[in-house]
């Protein structure tokens, strides 16, 4: 307790985030300086590092998202694993930060989602919304000898929410602009979207996962070219996206799903891709012309749930984007293109590096926890109410 109480009074706080997301590529690290709550919160970003996980390790964790693949030893083995990642992550963006373990003040960790099943479902004849993020809070807190918060996506679906998305609380506090409302686009396996309102008004955001990202294209770069991605999006800009079968793609179950929603593995997993390879190759499609669909269908689907679901409310003045998404050029070109006249901008224009923001949105959701702030937005995640998101875990020694 006398931990507890002592890391409530500390301010300004020295936290590291740490966020893996669906493209299951790694570990992204940022070291943050953090003062104050709420929209007069100050941000000094130190350090940021991304940790690639290893390949066995990476294998491993695909592994366990697939029902019929997975094993309950792995999932144990794995929740102690993926936390000693986390903690080579931030040994690693400690030492890019020229800081030390003793200098850290808290740690921030999403984990590594392996299922999230945020629609309510029968379990041993109850209804549940469920979510398992690996990489053990308490593990890591003990390893580093720092307090951790992790488990976050939990008590949003206590509340009958959806869990997800969590960084428009960041948004707001961050990008709130006083002119005109904005579009927030982050890139990662999957593509999120925050549209903030004129002042950005917490009980007025909007906010929802529109569909794939980076994981469909990933995936079909490693399948089609064995590689892990497509750099600079060179083998889609090389073909021709067929539209026929982009529109099949658009009439799929999760894009006509109104918000609140979000969404990952279970949706755009290996079965999705197996099925778009197989109607890809029915129609006699080159890898690149594939590649160049699916590139289509993020910038495709982020635009149709933008004119769907927010445009009739409310039109934003520009997109935001950040994420990997952002250093893919074709998919670049193609929101450019679905968005024109909309400005489509990076958030290294803001001062915020594309690549860690999302590690830097837990350095801060975790900071937040601490000092008792709740940070679900419930017009963005279907919640009952406002909560305060995360487990703290301390060290005992």
């Amino acid at each position: 307790m006398d931990a507890l109480l002592s890391l409530h009074r500390t301010s300004p706080r020295l936290v590291v985030g740490l966020m893996s997301g669906t493209s299951l590529d790694g570990v992204d690290a940022a070291l943050v300086q953090l003062d104050g709550s709420g929209t007069p919160l100050t941000m000094e970003a130190e350090a940021f590092v991304h940790v690639p996980y290893a390949e066995s390790l990476r294998a491993l964790i695909r592994t366990t998202t697939v029902p019929d693949s997975s094993s309950i030893q792995d999932v144990a083995r794995l929740d102690a694993r993926i936390a000693e990642a986390y903690v080579e992550a931030v040994d690693r963006v400690l030492a890019d930060g020229d800081a030390a373990r003793a200098d850290l003040d808290l740690v921030g960790a999403h984990g590594q989602t392996v299922c999230h099943c945020p629609e309510p479902t029968d379990c041993a004849g109850e209804d549940v919304r469920a979510t398992l993020q690996l990489g053990n809070p308490s593990t890591l807190a003990t390893r580093l000898d720092v307090p951790v918060v992790g488990n976050f996506r939990a008590a949003d679906l206590a509340l009958g929410g959806q869990g997800a998305p969590l960084v428009p609380y960041v948004d707001v506090v961050t990008f709130t602009d006083a002119e005109a409302p904005r579009g927030l686009l982050n890139l990662g396996g999957i593509a999120n979207l925050t549209v903030l309102p004129t002042g950005g008004a917490p009980d007025e955001v909007r906010a929802f996962d529109t569909g794939p990202a980076n994981m469909v294209i990933d995936a079909l770069a490693a399948r089609l070219f064995d590689a892990s991605h497509d750099p600079d999006g060179r083998h889609a800009a090389s073909g021709t996206p067929d539209h026929d079968l982009l529109a099949d793609l658009l009439e799929g179950d999760y894009f006509r799903r109104e918000p609140p929603k979000s969404t990952g593995r279970d949706d755009f997993g290996p079965e999705y891709v197996d099925r778009l390879l197989s109607a890809a190759q029915s129609r006699g499609l080159s890898a690149e012309d594939t590649i160049a669909t699916a590139t289509l269908l993020t910038a495709a689907s982020v635009y149709q749930a933008y004119a769907q679901y927010v445009r009739p409310e409310q039109s934003i003045g520009e997109l935001i984007v950040s994420g990997g998404g952002v250093h893919n050029d074709t998919l670049w070109r193609m929101l450019e293109e679905a968005f024109t006249p909309i400005p489509v901008r990076s958030t290294a224009d803001y001062g915020v590096d594309p690549d860690a923001k999302e590690a830097l949105c837990f350095a801060v959701l975790a900071h937040e926890t601490v000092n008792g702030v709740p940070t679900n937005l419930p017009s963005v995640t279907g919640a009952s109410a406002r909560t305060v998101l995360g487990s703290i875990s301390v060290p005992g020694r």
